[in-house]
């Protein structure tokens, strides 16, 4: 069955551009013009992914707060901004509120699409995986399912995104080893800068943080990369 990809972008134009080049890689798409009619069709259904603008017609932030909504709906949706509004502080807000990804509207067909194959297969990986050793990891206060996508700390729910959940999927799986951007890049499939990868990493740490104060199981190895240690 052909994956659905929501786009919610206010420019028609564009946003039928971006429908019509999806739909001849196979994929079916709704198109959303606002947040209101957005919102309104995801409380009935789902879809498989997300692309958001940030900016929705007179809402100059609408994305965002969709986004914000949208996430508590579906912690593991995958949501993809794509958006002219390139500053730091709008990707690294993009982020913070949930998103897997942030693209600019200058990226190429061929990279956005690659970015979209690549969140939709960690999906699917997770849902199939055979290897249930892989799959399933506890960690002494942590137990992370990925059948399930889901992930406990102390036994209680932390909603993690997709990347979120893989980044600390890949950490957890070897404690104490030190994994650099590019292998916690390649663990969760998605190509990300240094800043990106910091700002998801300090999004896992305040989920935790808000279960555990004392949560300090990330560590920084200053120059190296992050590694999971487990209490003694």
């Amino acid at each position: 069955m052909a994956k659905h990809i929501a786009i919610v972008e206010d420019e028609i134009a564009i946003a039928e551009n971006y429908r019509d080049a999806l739909e001849r890689q196979g994929y079916k798409v709704s198109m959303f013009h606002d947040r209101p009619s957005a919102e309104e069709a995801f409380q009935l259904r789902l879809p498989d992914l997300a692309i958001i603008d940030v900016g929705l017609g007179e809402e100059i932030e609408g994305g965002f707060e969709l986004c914000r909504n949208l996430r508590a709906m579906a912690p593991t949706l995958p949501i993809i901004f794509l958006s002219a509004r390139d500053s730091d502080f709008d990707i690294v807000s993009g982020l913070r509120l949930g998103a897997d990804d942030y693209l600019t509207k200058d990226i190429s067909q061929p990279h956005m699409f690659a970015r979209i194959i690549a969140l939709l297969r960690r999906v699917e990986l997770m849902a199939t995986s055979s290897d249930k050793s892989d799959s399933v990891v506890n960690r002494g206060d942590l137990n992370i399912d990925l059948e399930r996508l889901s992930v406990t700390w102390k036994s209680e729910r932390i909603d993690l995104t997709i990347t979120e959940l893989w980044i600390v999927h890949s950490l957890a799986k070897h404690p104490g080893h030190v994994k650099n951007r590019q292998q916690l890049m390649d663990a969760a499939n998605v190509v990300l800068d240094d800043n990106t990868i910091t700002s998801h990493i300090k999004r896992i740490r305040k989920k935790f943080q808000h279960i555990d104060s004392d949560f300090s199981s990330i560590q920084t190895a200053y120059g190296m990369g992050y590694r999971w240690e487990e209490k003694s």
